[in-house]
């Protein structure tokens, strides 16, 4: 087997290891299977959504290599362009809307609020984007789920209006000022009305994870 390169990114649940010029080793840190995500994305890809390419899957299921892919994630691209926060408000809110017009396939589990057959990321933020040579590209995979596309939308909107910011205070307020304008892009043309039930149902739920903070879950329950 191919030896394992160096160390490219530390997530929350996984690690990315390079694995030769054009492919990277995604390894769960607690040995979880990656088979299901690796479905998932051969599934998103054969529907025409622009997702990372499966090579394979090793390891016993527990590793996954995929294409690699070159660019800047949508929130480093935004800090480094920031007169394009609107721009890429808008980007994302098409990303949500080609994933809902998927239905989900019959091997995922439902969303933990809400009820649908769409396809849902659980997890579209600016950090799951990146910004390559063929287009926006979707990553991490790992909550997919069957739902309503409403609460795809609710979760991106209450994890980006949350999300803790670091920096001074004009750091702070820059930043603040970015992300106001990214949100209000992205909600843009969606009737908000119609998004608050699953708002609510969403935030009910996101604030029993332990991965939040504090400030976090009290930024969001600030929405409702």
């Amino acid at each position: 087997m191919r030896e394992v390169g160096r160390l490219l990114a530390q997530g929350r649940d996984a690690d990315i290891f390079e694995y030769g010029d054009d492919l990277v080793l995604r390894r769960s840190r607690d040995g979880a299977s990656q088979v299901q995500e690796a479905n998932v994305l051969r599934y998103a890809s054969e529907q025409g959504l622009s997702v990372p390419h499966v090579a394979e899957v090793i390891e016993d299921g527990r590793a996954l290599v995929m294409e690699r892919i070159n660019g800047p994630t949508m929130i480093d691209a935004a800090s480094k362009r920031p007169w394009k926060i609107g721009t890429f408000g808008r980007i994302l809110s098409e990303l949500h809307d080609a994933v809902h017009r998927v239905e989900a396939p019959e091997f995922l589990g439902p969303a933990p609020a809400g009820t649908g057959s769409a396809l849902l990321h659980l997890d579209l933020h600016p950090l799951n984007v990146m910004l390559s040579s063929r287009g926006p590209i979707i990553i991490d995979w790992t909550n997919a789920c069957a739902g309503d596309p409403r609460v795809d939308v609710a979760l991106t909107w209450a994890l980006i209006a949350s999300g803790q910011l670091s920096g001074g205070i004009i750091e702070r307020g820059l930043a603040t000022f970015g992300r106001s304008i990214l949100l209000n892009r992205f909600l843009a043309g969606r009737n908000l009305e119609n998004l608050r039930p699953a708002l609510e149902e969403v935030i009910a739920w996101k604030v029993k994870d332990p991965n939040l903070s504090e400030v976090e879950c009290s930024k969001m329950l600030d929405l409702l």
